[in-house]
Formats: C-alpha cells, sequence, structure tokens
C-alpha cells in the first residue's frame, strides 16, 4: 500500500460522498423530532468509520483486489448461505447475522463482491469470445445464487437489485441483447411459480402497488402516506423540522425506507432535485472513471459500482413516489443502516482505487 497515492484521491467525489452524509444526518436529526438519538448520531459515526475504510481500500494495489476477487464472492455467498443456519428474525424476514455484537446483513455486501467477480471474469475473457453460450453459464451462477439464497430470505427488493446489477454487468461486458430478451420471456413464462413462491404479504405489496386505495389502513398505507408528505412540500417545502407527516408519525420507516420523503416533505421539490443532481454527480465521476481506466477489469468494476448505485436510487424514488412496490431498498448514504451503509462506501472505495490505478497495464501479473 503506497500512501503517497492518497494525493491522486478525486477531492469532488469526495466532497460529495460527505454532504450526502451531512444530509442524510440532518434529515435523520429531523426524523426524530429533533435529537440526534437513536438515529443521527449512529449515522455519522457509522459514516466516520466507513469514510476510513474507504481511504484505506482505495490505496490497496488494485492487483490484490484482482487476484482474490473470486475469494472475495466465495466468503460473501458463504457468509449469505450463514443467514439460513444462524440467522436472526426481524422485521418479517431472516436477513441478519451477528458477527462479533454487530448485525450484518450479507445480501447487501454480496453486491460488492458480484461486481468484483463479474468484471474478473470479463476481464480475463477475449470479447469475441464473450457471446459462447458456455461462457455464460458462470455469470449466471454468480447472478443466480445469491439471488435464490436473498429470495428465500425472504427480501423481494435486495433480491431485485442483485439480479439487475449481475444482469446490467453482462449486458454492460458485451452479451448480447437478443439473450436478455429470451431471458425476458422465460421470467414471464415462469411468473406463475414466481407469484406462488412468494410470501403472502409480498403479493399485498404488489396488489396495493397497483391500487393503493383498496387497502388504505394495510398494505396502501406506507404509499398513501408518502404521497401525502411529498405533495405537501410543494415546490420549497415546509421547512427543516417542520414535516408534519413524520413529526405526527404519519410517515412509517421515515429512517430508512422512506428517508427521501421525509426531505420531500421539508425541501420541498427543490430539495429532491437537488439530492437527485448530487446523486447523478457520483454516477458521472464514475462513468468518468470507467473511461479512463486502459484495462478491462477497472472498466467494469467502474461501471458495476455506478450501476449499482443508480440502482439502489431509483429503486428507492421509485417505491417511495409509488412508481413500484414498497420493497424495503434503503437511500445510500441517507437512509440509516449499517451495512447499507458499509456496502456502498466499500463500493466507492474500489471506484477511487480504480481512479488512482487507472493506468495499470498488466493488472493480472
Amino acid at each position: 500500500m503506497n500512501f503517497s497515492k492518497i494525493k491522486n484521491i478525486n477531492i469532488l467525489f469526495i466532497f460529495i460522498i460527505i454532504l450526502l452524509s451531512l444530509i442524510g444526518m440532518a434529515a435523520l436529526y429531523s426524523a426524530a423530532a429533533g435529537n440526534l438519538d437513536p438515529w443521527a448520531k449512529k449515522h455519522i459515526i457509522r459514516f466516520a468509520i466507513s469514510l476510513i475504510l474507504l481511504f484505506f481500500i482505495s490505496l490497496i494495489d488494485i492487483k490484490y483486489v484482482y487476484k482474490y476477487s473470486y475469494i472475495l464472492f466465495f466468503l460473501t455467498l458463504l457468509l449469505l448461505f450463514s443467514v439460513e443456519i444462524f440467522g436472526i428474525f426481524g422485521k418479517g424476514a431472516t436477513r441478519w447475522i451477528q458477527i462479533f455484537g454487530v448485525s450484518i446483513q450479507p445480501s447487501e455486501i454480496i453486491k460488492i463482491s458480484i461486481i468484483l467477480a463479474l468484471a474478473k471474469f470479463y476481464h480475463n475473457l477475449r470479447f469475441d469470445k464473450i457471446g459462447d453460450i458456455l461462457n455464460l453459464f458462470f455469470p449466471m451462477i454468480i447472478i443466480i445464487v445469491p439471488f435464490t439464497l436473498t429470495v428465500i430470505q425472504p427480501d423481494l427488493g435486495t433480491s431485485l437489485s442483485i439480479f439487475i446489477l449481475g444482469v446490467g454487468i453482462m449486458f454492460i461486458a458485451g452479451v448480447k441483447i437478443w439473450k436478455f430478451v429470451l431471458g425476458l420471456l422465460i421470467m414471464v413464462i415462469s411468473y406463475p411459480f414466481f407469484w406462488n413462491s412468494i410470501k403472502s404479504y409480498q403479493q399485498k405489496r404488489i396488489l396495493s402497488f397497483l391500487n393503493p386505495e383498496s387497502d388504505p389502513m394495510g398494505q396502501g398505507y406506507q404509499l398513501i402516506q408518502s404521497k401525502i408528505a411529498l405533495g405537501s412540500g410543494s415546490l420549497i417545502g415546509k421547512g427543516f423540522l417542520e414535516g408534519t407527516q413524520s413529526y405526527l408519525e404519519y410517515l412509517p420507516e421515515k429512517q430508512t425506507d422512506f428517508i427521501f420523503t421525509l426531505i420531500g416533505e421539508e425541501f420541498g421539490f427543490i430539495g429532491t432535485i437537488f439530492i437527485v443532481f448530487l446523486y447523478s454527480l457520483l454516477i458521472l465521476i464514475a462513468f468518468y472513471i470507467s473511461i479512463k481506466s486502459i484495462h478491462v477489469y477497472g472498466r467494469i468494476l467502474s461501471l458495476g459500482v455506478a450501476l449499482n448505485l443508480f440502482i439502489y436510487v431509483v429503486l428507492n424514488m421509485a417505491m417511495v413516489t409509488g412508481l413500484m412496490p414498497v420493497v424495503g431498498i434503503p437511500l445510500p448514504l441517507l437512509s440509516y443502516g449499517g451495512t447499507a451503509m458499509l456496502s456502498v462506501m466499500i463500493s466507492l472505495g474500489l471506484l477511487l482505487n480504480v481512479d488512482i490505478h487507472y493506468n495499470y497495464k498488466k493488472i493480472d501479473q
């Protein structure tokens, strides 16, 4: 590890990350009616620790990241599988495990190792061989196994994001689009099996998404209250600490899934557009890093991190605005949650790692 490389770290990128986290802390402070406890204080402590980890990861020689990509995927897969044996039940699902007294959600961590494993696979594969049928099996295993384990927990939102992430990276790598169309047709045909395999409360969530007013005090409650809060924010919002929907406890899970709604109520359309602008800047910087990288591993890794961030943001915002069912997707750096924060910061650290080591010609030696 060469600490002299720290001078090459993208300052704008770090500034945006810190700004988003501070906005998240302020929103969590507001969600607790003007108190640092129970969410805001923990959020900023977790961010500070994760920021140190981000710098550490960004300075590791990328050759080592490349070398151990498959091993990291295998270890995180074991961690995800261990949920079935040692998992802790909470919020209607078994998604967490305890490690030294700390709760970890492996389904969030494995997204990073999926990006690493697929980046290494396509780095080692000649471009003209990407479309071969045999070369589709290994990437699909990397995607389907974590997807299946996450569905079993059950965690529909995270499993959906894992699947979109994996398939998206395959498309980025150069797999022909007709193969995805074929896969989509297979999914449509298998829809009855999927519907019968998910839990009854998940079925109700999907049905309530199609018609929230059919169960306004049950499954449709969250979506209805979220829309009311967003709409009441109007152009400039009600003001900091003035969000009545959250203070009167109408807005559920305001510290996690619906943090964007709370910001929309207090800071209005202008506040939400500013949040979208900051995320867009992060994603654009990731694209720039991918273009700058001269090795395929760095390109796919950068685009994979950008895609993962995009999925988080789009699914969460679509969920709270009623464009998709409520499936429990946090908003990166804003929502309260230790594992999601850790996962995102590790992935951003890897992105900065590519930025620092973009000119490595032979990372596999």
